[in-house]
């Protein structure tokens, strides 16, 4: 089964947003993470595990809006992932610990994330079809 367009222009636009959260989250850029009202990374070590995996998974995103293999499973931990970041913004934020305009650094995650499950939504039943085609 075929992507539709829309979902595999939005896989390729999260890919690019990932690559910019990479760079972001690269130790020798914290004006980046300030200028997003993220706190500094107390160590380069985690700073540069972050970034890597904000990176991978870039990659697994792009590599993903090219094949026609689904992969639902994935999406559903993208869309976790996103949805999950936004939200820790926005408990750090009303607990004071980030400033108000934090949030708005994980507008995009939170729009991509409903755009996975709205794909997700879309497809839930073609797991199930394949699944008895190749039972017949």
């Amino acid at each position: 089964m075929q992507k539709p367009p829309w979902f595999r222009r939005t896989l390729l636009a999260t890919a690019l947003m990932n690559v910019a959260g990479f760079v972001s989250f690269l130790p020798q850029f914290p004006a980046a993470r300030v200028l997003a009202g993220l706190p500094e990374a107390t160590h380069p070590l985690y700073a540069w595990v972050v970034a890597l995996w904000i990176l991978l998974f870039g990659i697994a995103y792009a590599r993903l809006a090219f094949i026609d293999s689904q992969e639902r499973l994935f999406v559903q931990i993208g869309a976790a992932g996103k949805c999950s970041f936004f939200c820790l913004l926005v408990v750090f934020t009303l607990r004071g610990e980030l400033p108000g305009w934090a949030p708005l650094a994980g507008v995009g995650d939170l729009l991509f994330a409903s755009l996975f499950l709205l794909w997700l939504w879309q497809t839930r039943s073609a797991p199930r079809a394949a699944a008895m085609n190749a039972q017949a």
